[in-house]
C-alpha cells in the first residue's frame, strides 16, 4: 500500500488506521476463465504469462515486497513491472517517469485511470502495488499480503529452475503468526507512530515497534532468517521496513529509541539480505527519501530531503554465513 495516499483516519485515541484494500480478486492457477479471458465466478483470473502488470513505486514498502519476490521466482518475464513517480501530486500516482508521461503498455498516465476504468464509483485512496490486467485495463487487486503470496504459490509452473521456496508449507503457520507480530508491530508500526493524533497513541505504537524489534533481535541471535536457514516471505516483509529505517523512519517518523545501525543482530541481518542477488538491486534510496520527505506536507513543511545517512555501510562485511 501506498506510504502516501492516506488521510488522517484515527481511532477514539489518536490511533492511525490503514484503509482496507478494495479490490481483492487473485490471480490463481485453479481458476476456472480460460485465457484471455476475465475472472471466473470465484473472483480468479487466469495464470497466464504476459497479461498482467506489477505497477509499483520503488518508495514504497508494500510494493517493495511484490518487486523482490518478483526478482527471487524468477518471474521478470512473466509479469511486467511499472515503476511511478515516487513524489505524487494532487492526482495520483503518475507515470511520468515513462516517456511522454504514460506507461507503455497500460497507455494511461495515472494509475486513478485504472481503477476508475474497474469501478467509476471508487472514492477510496489508489494504491500501490496494484496487479492490472493489460487485455482489459482493469485492475485485478491491490491486496498487497495476497499478491506476493501469490507470486509464491500460484505462479509455480513459471518460476526459475533453482528459485527458492519462500513459502514453505510444514513452516506455513508458523510464518503467519511471524508475518502477523512484524506487520502489527513493525511494518504498520512505523506508520503508526508517524501518523498519530495524540501523545497516548504514538507512544504506544513506539513501545510496541522497539519491543518487536528487542524481540526479533533475540530471535535472529542464533539463526540466519527468521524461519531457519532459508530466507521466506518473512523475511522479505521484514527487510523491506529494515531498509527504510535509518533513511527515513527514524527521523520522519520519530522511531528514534535506536537506529538500525545500533542494533547489531538486526542491522548484520538486513545487510545480510541487501547483499544477497534479489534485494540490495531493488532498493531505491533516492525515491525512498524523495518521497517520504517530499509528500508528507504535515510533517515535513519544508520538504527538505536530508543527505544522509552514509549508504555504503550496507555493503560493509555482517559475518551472517556462519549461522
Amino acid at each position: 500500500m501506498t506510504t502516501t495516499q492516506f488521510t488522517r483516519e484515527t481511532g477514539a485515541r489518536g490511533q492511525w488506521v490503514r484503509q482496507p484494500n478494495h479490490f481483492t480478486d487473485r490471480v490463481a492457477a485453479d481458476s476456472a476463465a480460460q485465457p484471455g479471458q476475465g475472472p471466473d465466478e470465484h473472483g480468479r483470473w487466469p495464470v497466464e504469462p504476459g497479461r498482467y502488470r506489477l505497477v509499483v513505486s520503488l518508495a514504497c514498502p508494500w510494493a517493495h515486497r511484490s518487486v523482490i519476490v518478483r526478482r527471487l521466482l524468477g518471474l521478470e518475464d512473466a509479469i511486467s513491472l511499472a515503476v511511478v513517480d515516487p513524489i505524487r501530486d494532487e492526482r495520483g500516482w503518475r507515470f511520468t517517469l515513462d516517456e511522454g508521461g504514460r506507461d507503455p503498455v497500460l497507455g494511461i498516465e495515472f494509475l486513478a485511470d485504472a481503477y476508475r476504468a474497474t469501478d467509476p464509483d471508487y472514492e477510496g485512496r489508489v494504491t500501490v502495488p496494484s496487479v492490472i490486467d493489460i487485455v482489459t485495463g482493469r485492475v485485478v487487486t491491490n491486496d498487497y499480503p495476497q499478491i506476493s503470496l501469490d507470486l509464491s504459490t500460484e505462479w509455480r509452473a513459471h518460476h526459475a529452475p533453482g528459485a527458492p521456496g519462500l513459502c514453505p508449507e510444514p513452516l506455513r503457520a508458523e510464518m503467519d503468526q511471524v508475518m502477523g507480530e512484524i506487520y502489527a508491530d513493525v511494518n504498520n508500526g512505523v506508520y503508526a507512530c508517524g501518523f498519530a493524533a495524540s501523545q497516548e497513541a504514538y507512544e504506544g505504537a513506539y513501545r510496541r515497534l522497539f519491543d518487536r524489534l528487542d524481540a526479533l533481535e533475540t530471535r535472529l541471535a542464533d539463526r540466519r532468517y527468521l524461519m531457519g536457514d532459508a530466507i521466506t516471505e518473512a523475511d522479505v516483509r521484514l527487510f523491506t521496513t529494515l531498509v527504510r529505517f535509518d533513511a527515513v523512519y527514524h527521523g520522519h517518523f520519530k522511531c528514534n529509541r535506536n537506529k538500525l545501525t545500533e542494533l547489531p543482530v538486526l542491522w548484520a541481518y538486513a545487510r545480510d539480505l541487501y547483499q544477497t542477488p534479489g534485494f540490495g538491486e531493488t532498493v531505491d534510496f533516492d525515491q525512498i527519501k524523495r518521497h517520504y520527505y517530499a509528500t508528507h506536507e504535515k510533517i515535513n513543511p519544508a520538504r527538505i530531503v536530508p543527505l544522509g545517512p552514509d549508504l555504503s555501510t550496507w555493503t560493509t562485511p555482517h559475518g551472517r554465513a556462519s549461522l
